[in-house]
């Protein structure tokens, strides 16, 4: 998944995909951009982020698992409207910080920025707002459009690099997906940052480096083959056949008693559970199969 406005892709998939769409007077509504430093932000999120901390302390999800904290900050936040587009508006790279509203990809950054500080016993605001930016952003770091994780492959690549998560797919029986990305720079006019030629040299040089990358997928047809080895909290994303492409759609897995949910911000309208993550994955033609990423316990990193 490329991560911006995902009006065009979505309009093929009915699903969040990160995918490019011509700006609107819509999309350029005023939200809310913060500095990481800050310790506020708009009284929707900051009321969301609230709910979030105190269920964090009344059921002492600190305690819990790494991954069943993962899923019930996940599910705190069903419900939620889905939004596109909240990352590219203006015309320069801010933090965006919103809890009112997500993408995808949105949601799933969200969700661990959160997760990370309950685990922690950390629940202030502006641990929240770093933990977002670390997430969001090459080597932790906001450095104009070009350092956000575009590509949610590298974004797993990257957040694993620095020990936030762990690319589990090849072990559990993935096989090579095989993949030329570089629908950003083959999209260009989809994009308003693009126009600038020497950002658009930055997202060259970006997908060239991320190229020789091998990439891993467990195909449709095999997801229900490793479900017992797939945990509460696991980053799901659904791997695509659409041209220079790597996903469409993030989300998480959801253990229950009965079987393997999937916990996603859905372009149909809002976070929802999906009872069965691989009959949701069979239930869209552009969707191949799933690539799995395991959050990391902070607390248990040295």
């Amino acid at each position: 998944m490329v991560r911006f406005a995902c009006l065009l892709v979505a309009m093929l998939l009915m699903a969040c995909a990160d995918a490019p769409a011509p700006d609107s007077a819509e999309q350029m509504q005023q939200l809310p951009v913060v500095a990481a430093s800050d310790t506020t932000a708009d009284p929707e999120t900051m009321a969301t982020f609230d709910r979030v901390m105190s269920l964090a302390h009344s059921e002492e999800l600190h305690a819990r698992p790494y991954g069943e904290i993962v899923q019930a900050v996940g599910k705190s936040l069903v419900g939620t409207p889905y939004q596109d587009g909240l990352l590219d508006v203006g015309s320069e790279e801010n933090l965006v910080v919103n809890l009112t509203g997500f993408d995808c990809v949105l949601y799933v950054e969200n969700v661990l920025a959160l997760a990370k500080g309950i685990a922690e016993e950390d629940y202030s605001f502006a641990t929240y707002i770093a933990n977002l930016e670390d997430l969001r952003y090459r080597n932790g770091a906001l450095d104009g459009y070009c350092s956000r994780l575009h590509y949610f492959t590298d974004w797993i690549f990257d957040n694993a690099s620095r020990d936030q998560l762990v690319n589990i797919t090849l072990g559990i029986g993935g096989v090579v997906l095989p993949k030329n990305l570089d629908f950003m720079t083959s999209h260009r006019d989809s994009y308003a940052r693009l126009v600038d030629d020497s950002t658009y040299a930055c997202i060259v040089g970006m997908e060239q480096a991320i190229r020789g990358r091998e990439l891993y997928y467990v195909p449709e047809d095999r997801i229900e083959s490793v479900y017992d080895q797939l945990e509460a909290g696991d980053v799901i994303a659904t791997a695509t056949h659409i041209g220079g492409l790597d996903v469409t759609h993030t989300g998480f897995v959801h253990r229950m008693e009965n079987g393997v949910g999937f916990l996603h911000a859905s372009s149909t309208g809002e976070v929802k559970v999906a009872e069965d993550l691989a009959s949701y994955i069979r239930g869209n033609d552009i969707q191949i199969g799933i690539i799995v990423a395991r959050p990391v316990d902070p607390r248990e990193v040295n």
